[in-house]
């Protein structure tokens, strides 16, 4: 294994393309330019690549360098941010944030929004629990979270909700499927009586397609299982036709692993949500994610 560069000498590395000049760069790290020079050198050995082009009129990234100063600037921001949350923790003065999500919210928006909560907050640590919408609700009743997002149609009792998004489910098989090649929409009834591919009860995506057939002829599912990869996956396979979020699929779809299946009569539409306890107004961090969430 590569041995680890120091972070000052990725520094010095990120200056060089940002000033300009090794010389610059050595006057902003306090240090000569001789002794810089040779830190950027043991850098490119450590990593087997040429960094700097050295030239009469001075030194220049190469575009070894400038891909390694892009990560390194990345590296460096973090550790900025591992020390601000450590003397954060240090005063005693940290919050901590804790959040649930079901798997469609954590996987496919709860990034986006925890990116920018860190940018508003960057001293506050933040934990994401990701489970299926039935455990997100019972984590925020027992206090174990503040704040939980799901996707099911209805909201358990003793929860006050917003609406962060609306989502559709789709029907989705192998591309060597007959119903890859369907040239009328499949109808409800039909999907109904079709063994599928399904998430485990208590997702909100199996929520949501129980209460789509509530008043249909159902078949038992040909499989249940705990997470949107291994739906896929077994659809893929050719198990059988699969129901998922459009959120879940459509980079496969995109790429022709998977093939969306029109359908009519059968409304899959959902809402997501933010959820908390009743009677208790969110306050602080988890007002503010929150704020960031339902932002249009």
């Amino acid at each position: 294994m590569t041995e680890l560069p120091d972070l000052g000498s990725l520094k010095l590395l990120v200056d060089v393309g940002q000033l300009g000049s090794l010389g610059q760069a050595a006057r902003a790290a306090g240090i000569a330019q001789p002794s810089a020079s040779k830190r950027i050198a043991r850098l490119e050995r450590r990593l087997g690549l040429p960094l700097i082009e050295r030239t009469p009129r001075g030194s220049t990234l190469t575009s070894e360098g400038k891909m390694v100063a892009d990560w390194a600037a990345q590296v460096l921001a973090a550790a900025e941010e591992l020390v601000r949350a450590v003397a954060a923790v240090r005063r005693g003065g940290a919050a901590h944030l804790r959040v649930a999500a079901s798997m469609t919210v954590a996987e496919y928006l709860v990034p986006r929004w925890l990116g920018e909560f860190q940018n508003r907050e960057p001293a506050v640590p933040v934990g994401l629990d990701v489970v299926n919408s039935a455990d997100v609700a019972a984590r925020v009743l027992s206090g174990e979270v503040e704040l939980g997002f799901v996707e099911g149609p209805n909201v358990p009792g003793g929860l006050d909700s917003r609406v962060v998004g609306t989502d559709r489910l789709v029907v989705v098989v192998a591309p060597g499927h007959p119903w890859a090649r369907r040239r009328t929409a499949l109808r409800g009834a039909e999907l109904a009586a079709t063994p599928l591919v399904v998430r485990e009860p208590g997702s909100g995506t199996r929520e949501t397609l129980d209460v789509a057939f509530a008043d249909l002829q159902r078949a038992s599912p040909r499989l249940e299982l705990g997470s949107n990869s291994a739906v896929k996956g077994a659809a893929q396979a050719g198990a059988a036709p699969a129901v998922l979020s459009r959120y879940a699929v459509e980079a496969d779809v995109a790429t022709g692993r998977l093939v969306e299946v029109p359908l009519a009569g059968l409304n899959l539409v959902r809402s997501l949500r933010a959820v908390w306890r009743r009677g208790r107004p969110l306050t602080g961090s988890a007002a503010t994610l929150l704020a960031i969430a339902t932002r249009p």
